[in-house]
């Protein structure tokens, strides 16, 4: 079967490649992927700016459809429409972190798509307790969606107390940025959101996804625009999406005193930041990396709910021979979530 592997370290080295199709064991269950999206780690993967562990197929958002069981498995069965939670292919079980659902930070983990096969491929095999069924009334596509989701639900419900009433800046109206934006809107908060002139298509999707205002940095003055809508407080909470560095410099001046900073966005690389606004304006910090197994509780109940948009949020849709089109597409910035299927 056709995978798109990360062959070996250093920038690029990333091809559309034959693999071994997995087999199934005792203890796991063979799913085969319906859509699977690219994410920014994808690309930074691509680039070598985040760790991986070649070779490796890439890939960590999907969703797809049961079609087998190992002998031991219990509560799935063949035919069963599911997504699954792919930051625990490998964990120790063991450690605090483990123990309390944290997996992020378990010092033995490896996640699908950099650390074991992925699923930009036709079939993936992993364990039981990975896997998550969706509701008849969630699309494929819009489960694909479910990994990202967790990382937005991670950092606005899980993490930070953002309240009715607050003023919130998302930095970086790509898909992470839209979906925090979705689930603010879904809030009744105000919210809004910048980019750069090469987000014109996010800023608009943005806006249709209810942003208050929308703000391209690059010709317009970010802060003055701050200052009008707070009426010159600033923002309650600002919420980096994007990775960069002046976006991370625009936000935290964007900062109200006493207000709150989410990171959201990796960066890739080190970056220099006036470290004393962080003092002066005595601000409250947060890091949000993945998610945590109460983080996943919650987004089934979101999935079942219904109450977010999440196809909106779906652009474009490539099969697997054309993976250069979809990364170069992620890359410029021309959509929303950009999702991945075998060819026929």
């Amino acid at each position: 079967m056709q995978a798109v592997v990360k062959k070996a370290r250093g920038p690029g080295n990333v091809e559309l490649q034959e693999i071994e199709e997995p087999a199934c064991t005792e203890n796991s269950v063979k799913i085969e992927v319906s859509y699977s999206g690219i994410c920014g780690t994808d690309l930074h993967i691509m680039h070598d700016t985040f760790a991986s562990y070649p070779p490796v197929v890439l890939g960590h958002e999907f969703s797809g459809v049961i079609v087998e069981t190992g002998s031991a498995v219990k509560r799935l069965r063949a035919g069963m429409r599911v997504t699954v939670l792919p930051s625990t292919a490998v964990t120790c079980g063991s450690c605090p972190y483990c123990r309390e659902g944290k997996y992020m930070f378990c010092e033995s983990r490896r996640g699908m798509g950099y650390g074991v096969h992925g699923s930009f491929t036709r079939y993936v095999v992993v364990r039981e307790d990975m896997v998550y069924p969706i509701p008849d009334h969630v699309s494929l596509e819009a489960a694909a969606m479910s990994e990202p989701l967790a990382c937005a639900v991670n950092a606005l419900e899980e993490l930070t107390p953002i309240r009715a009433g607050d003023r919130v800046l998302v930095s970086g109206p790509g898909p992470i940025g839209l979906l925090c934006l979705a689930l603010l809107v879904g809030r009744g908060i105000k919210v809004t959101v910048a980019g750069t002139t090469d987000d014109a298509e996010r800023l608009r999707l943005a806006r249709e996804l209810g942003a208050d205002r929308v703000v391209d940095v690059l010709r317009e003055d970010l802060q003055q625009v701050v200052q009008e809508t707070t009426g010159g407080r600033g923002m309650d909470v600002v919420i980096e999406c994007a990775g960069a560095a002046a976006s991370i410099a625009g936000c935290l001046k964007a900062a109200k005193k006493l207000g709150k900073y989410i990171q959201v966005g990796i960066v890739g690389k080190p970056v220099s930041i006036d470290y004393d606004t962080i003092l002066y304006k005595q601000l409250e910090m947060y890091g949000s990396v993945g998610h945590s197994l109460s983080t996943w509780d919650r987004v089934a109940r979101i999935l079942e709910q219904n109450t977010i948009p999440l196809e909106r949020i779906v652009t474009h849709k490539f099969p697997l021979s054309q993976w250069k089109e979809a990364f170069d597409l992620c890359e410029r910035k021309l959509g929303g979530k950009v999702l991945l299927y075998a060819d026929e």
